[in-house]
């Protein structure tokens, strides 16, 4: 969603962009009954997570190269993730002792990255 405002007394312009991205959920195959569809739709899912997880600490550390091409997703978020950019990941867990293994991965991949 690309915003755009202007400030009534100055006239300048502010142009922002705000991208909502859902990079679904945790939960293992074996719980949720998923079909090979499903299953190759997750394993896609973790790629891309792992991508943005690389190119977020590459960024972090100051690396001097980020892989932004290594997935379609880090590339879709590329002017979202360097430069001036701000970038929020809310994390949603689950309050379960059933899902505690996958609340523990998800609080992992969200320390890793923040």
């Amino acid at each position: 969603m690309i915003i755009e405002s202007t400030n009534r007394k100055t006239k300048k312009k502010h142009i922002g962009k705000l991208s909502f991205i859902d990079l679904a959920g945790s939960e293992k195959s074996s719980k949720t009954g998923v079909d090979a569809e499903g299953a190759a739709e997750a394993k896609a899912i973790n790629m891309s997570l792992s991508a943005l997880g690389n190119v977020i600490s590459a960024l972090a550390e100051g690396s001097g190269y980020v892989s932004y091409r290594s997935n379609i997703l880090t590339q879709l978020m590329q002017d979202s993730l360097g430069g001036n950019a701000k970038t929020l990941m809310f994390v949603n867990c689950s309050p379960s002792v059933y899902n505690k293994e996958e609340t523990k991965n998800s609080l992992t991949y969200a320390t890793r990255v923040k």
